[in-house]
């Protein structure tokens, strides 16, 4: 739903969302970069890039699975997200405050100019509301943490990239999401487990078939049943994330010819008007 509310409302949830802003750094994990002051959209492009040449210079076998969420706004389960703001201990005081500004409103529809009687509306966040950004990540975090907590308790083994057991799991832009791990029935049953469980809790759908998986060094038989298992499509490395090429040689010319094409008509589309001439 877009937002369509008065003047004092948008006035009251801008100081909240300024608050708001203030502490999320503390509550969203590293792994997300979307929205927060200090993060930017080409971290997880440069650790995803990271990870791929390190799993083809090692000959380490790796799996990314880019998910793809439907209409993730629309479907958040407002219960799940007052779950959420409990979670990363949110008092009591601002879960309300965030209650009377999320959950709750109507809409009319217009047929042949005439509203219909008034729908309640149950779910969801209002695009355009200054809250919004911030809440759609409590939500979100909700998967980074069950994918945390897999890694901790052995069910999902991420990609190795040192020593000492560090790896890289998960990484996160709002929605747009990579699982990345070994190639094993094991983490295919830990990856489908999981985001089926967060459809149930948190009301976002996953288009599995959207979904796309790519392997690194990993054999196409195992491919094959890791597609049809998780009901995806099979990827290529290079591909695209967040618009940005991954896997591709930065030092090729064709590799950011498409962002430049891209570019080129996003600026031809603007038209002489947006130009400045002396």
């Amino acid at each position: 739903p877009i937002s369509l509310l008065g003047c004092l409302y948008k006035l009251f949830a801008k100081v909240l969302a300024a608050r708001l802003g203030k502490v999320m750094d503390s509550v969203i994990a590293s792994n997300q970069s979307a929205f927060l002051k200090g993060r930017n959209l080409v971290d997880g492009v440069l650790v995803v890039n990271e990870v791929v040449d390190l799993a083809k210079r090692t000959g380490k076998e790796c799996l990314i699975f880019k998910v793809d969420f439907e209409k993730a706004y629309d479907s958040v389960d407002w219960g799940f997200l007052e779950y959420m703001l409990f979670r990363v201990g949110f008092c009591d005081k601002w879960i309300g405050w965030m209650r009377e500004c999320v959950f709750g409103g109507n809409f009319s529809v217009l047929v042949n100019g005439c509203p219909t009687e008034e729908i309640n509306i149950n779910r969801g966040l209002k695009q355009g509301d200054p809250l919004a950004p911030f809440l759609f990540l409590l939500v979100v975090e909700g998967f980074g943490g069950a994918m945390r907590k897999a890694v901790d308790i052995g069910v999902f083994k991420g990609f190795p990239i040192r020593g000492g057991g560090l790896s890289i799991s998960h990484l996160q832009y709002a929605d747009d999401t990579l699982c990345i791990g070994e190639a094993s029935v094991e983490n295919l049953w830990a990856i489908k487990a999981i985001l089926r469980g967060f459809e149930l809790a948190s009301g976002l759908r996953v288009n599995f078939w959207k979904s796309s998986l790519m392997g690194i060094h990993v054999s196409q038989n195992f491919m094959d049943m890791a597609c049809m298992f998780l009901n995806c499509r099979e990827g290529r490395v290079p591909f695209k994330y967040l618009g940005l090429p991954v896997g591709a040689n930065p030092r090729r010319l064709a590799t950011w010819e498409p962002l430049l094409e891209s570019l080129r008509n996003k600026l031809n589309s603007w038209g002489n008007k947006h130009l400045l001439r002396k």
